[in-house]
């Protein structure tokens, strides 16, 4: 159970295909690590690895979670993603709406 007040985070993951997003959005949901995964597809991401200029087509996970979530919530992507280092970057909420926040405080 969240604790009340505890402050709302978004968490934004890149995925090499839409089956391996949709497949970490539903244990993430499942596991009640967030409330809702929302899944942008054919993003472009131009970005370095192993010292090369990468230009790829990606899908991005938009998490919806509480902070004391995160730790359990990047263990999971960790162990299910594709990539040697998946972006897992979280960022807080500034504000919420109270109807929306208690919802996710459920959801989690």
């Amino acid at each position: 159970m969240a604790k009340a007040g505890e402050k709302a985070i978004v968490v934004l993951t890149s995925v090499g295909t839409p089956a391996e997003a949709e497949r970490i959005a539903h244990h993430l949901v499942e596991r009640r690590l967030a409330a809702c995964v929302s899944l942008v597809p054919r993003i472009r991401s131009i970005y370095r690895w192993e010292g090369e200029v990468q230009d790829d087509a990606e899908v991005l996970m938009i998490s919806k979670t509480l902070a004391g979530r995160f730790e359990a919530l990047a263990a999971c992507i960790r162990e299910l993603h594709s990539y040697d280092v998946p972006e897992i970057v979280a960022l807080p909420a500034a504000a919420v709406e109270r109807a929306y926040a208690a919802w996710l405080r459920d959801s989690v």
